[in-house]
C-alpha cells in the first residue's frame, strides 16, 4: 500500500492516530485539574510506567486539554540541575499572560517581583520582568538561595495570581526519575506548602517505576500527595483499537489474524504496536492487513526498534554496565536478584553494585522491591541477546 498514505506514527512522544486504552487515564487527570481550577483541592497525579507504554503522549494529552479549558500549564521536562531554570522560564509567559487579567494586576506583580528574585538569586535569564513591568526584586521574596524555600516563594506567589484571576497552575513534568533529591524535595515541599494553604496549584507528572521510590526519599509525606496511575501494555482489545480504527478510516481492513500476530510480537507496548502496524501497512499489497504482512514485516519492524527504541539507549552505556545488562537477559524478562545477575558474571554483589546502581541512575533499571531489578524497557532482555550473542564473563 501506499507509504505516503501510512497513518501509523512511532515516535517518541509522538501522538498516535487511535489513543486507544487511555481514555480513563486521562479523564482522571482533567478531573482533578478541574476540581483544583474551581477552587477544590485535588491530589496531584502521577502516570507511571516503562518506556514505550505512552506516558508522555497521555501527559501532553492532559496538557493541551487543560489548556483549552483554561488552565495555566507550566510545561516541563526534568533533568538533573534544571529545575529552577525551567520553573522560571515557563512561569514568565504564563506570569504575562496573567498580567492581562484586570483583577488579577496586584498579585500578578507580587509574582512578578517573585519571579525577578528568584531568578536573580539563580541566575536565570528573564526578560523583560524588570524593564517592561517594573517588577524588581521584592527583599526576603525568593530570594534565599535555599531552593525550597524560594521555589516555595515563587509558586505561591504564581499561584496566588492564578487564583485572583480565577484560574489555576498546573505543572505537568515529563521525566520526573531525572529530578535530583534536592529538587524533588524542593518541588514537593512547594506543593504541599501551596495545598496547605489551599492555593490553586497541582502537578501531572509522569515517570519511570522508581519515580515511586524517589518521592518516598525526598518526602515522607509524598504518597499522600498523588493518585498514582500505572500505565502498562494495551490489552488485545485496545490494540486492535490502536490499528484497526486508523486503517479503516482509510478504507484498510485489518484482519483478526493480523491484530493477533501484533499483540504477539509486541506483547501491546504502545510504542511497539504502532512500529509494527506501520511496517505491516507498508508490506500488504491490497487494502487489507493479514496476519502474512506482519509476519513478512517482522524483520524491518525489529531493525527500525532496534534503531530507533534500543540501540539509541544502549550508546549511553559503559562496557561494564553493558555486561551487567546481558547478564541480566541471561535471567530473563522477569525482574531478579542482584545476586543473579552477579552469579552470572562470576562475581560478587559488591562487585557489580556500582553498574547497577548506575544503570539505575541513567533510568535503565529499577528496583521492584530490595534486592531486585528490572528493566525499564520492555523486551529489552531480547535486544542485548541480538547484540551481544555471543559473550563471555569478564576475567577475575
Amino acid at each position: 500500500m501506499d507509504a505516503a498514505e501510512n497513518p501509523f506514527t512511532p515516535g517518541a512522544g509522538t501522538p498516535p492516530p487511535e489513543l486507544a486504552g487511555r481514555e480513563d487515564m486521562i479523564e482522571r487527570a482533567l478531573v482533578a485539574l478541574d476540581r483544583q481550577r474551581r477552587g477544590h483541592p485535588s491530589q496531584g497525579v502521577l502516570l507511571i510506567g516503562l518506556r514505550g507504554v505512552g506516558k508522555t503522549v497521555v501527559l501532553n494529552q492532559v496538557r493541551q486539554d487543560a489548556e483549552r479549558a483554561g488552565v495555566n500549564v507550566v510545561a516541563l521536562e526534568a533533568g538533573a540541575g534544571r529545575l529552577a531554570e525551567s520553573v522560571a522560564q515557563q512561569l514568565r509567559s504564563v506570569l504575562l499572560k496573567l498580567s492581562r487579567r484586570e483583577r488579577a494586576k496586584e498579585a500578578v506583580q507580587r509574582a512578578l517581583r517573585a519571579l525577578a528574585g528568584f531568578a536573580g538569586t539563580w541566575k536565570v535569564a528573564i526578560q523583560d520582568v524588570e524593564i517592561q513591568f517594573g517588577a524588581a526584586p521584592e527583599p526576603g521574596l525568593a530570594d534565599y538561595g535555599d531552593l525550597e524555600l524560594d521555589l516555595n516563594d515563587l509558586l505561591a506567589a504564581a499561584a496566588g495570581a492564578a487564583g485572583a484571576a480565577g484560574s489555576c497552575i498546573a505543572l505537568t513534568i515529563d521525566e520526573l526519575q531525572y529530578l535530583d533529591k534536592e529538587e524533588l524535595g524542593s518541588l514537593l515541599a512547594a506543593l504541599h506548602g501551596a495545598a496547605q494553604r489551599r492555593l490553586p496549584l497541582i502537578m501531572i507528572g509522569a515517570g519511570l517505576p522508581q519515580v515511586r521510590g524517589q518521592l518516598g526519599e525526598a518526602k515522607t509525606y509524598s504518597e499522600r500527595m498523588f493518585e498514582v496511575i500505572e500505565i502498562g501494555p494495551l490489552a488485545e482489545a485496545e490494540t486492535r483499537d490502536a490499528v484497526a480504527k486508523p486503517a479503516e478510516a482509510q478504507g484498510v481492513e485489518v484482519e483478526a489474524g493480523a491484530v493477533a500476530e501484533i499483540m504477539r510480537r509486541t506483547r501491546g507496548y504502545p510504542y511497539f504496536v504502532q512500529q509494527w502496524a506501520r511496517h505491516a501497512w507498508d508490506a500488504a499489497e491490497a487494502p487489507r492487513i493479514r496476519a502474512a504482512d506482519v509476519k513478512a514485516a517482522s524483520g524491518e519492524a525489529l531493525e527500525g526498534l532496534d534503531t530507533a527504541f534500543f540501540r539509541i539507549r544502549l550508546d549511553r552505556i559503559a562496557p561494564r554496565e553493558r555486561l551487567y545488562l546481558r547478564a541480566m537477559a541471561e535471567l530473563g524478562s522477569e525482574p531478579c536478584r542482584s545476586r543473579e545477575v552477579a552469579e552470572v558474571l562470576g562475581k560478587t554483589v559488591t562487585d557489580v553494585a556500582t553498574a547497577r546502581s548506575r544503570l539505575i541512575k541513567k533510568g535503565m533499571l529499577w528496583s521492584p522491591s530490595y534486592g531486585q531489578t528490572a528493566f525499564t524497557v520492555p523486551m529489552f532482555d531480547e535486544f542485548m541477546k541480538r547484540m551481544m550473542p555471543e559473550w563471555e564473563r569478564p576475567a577475575g
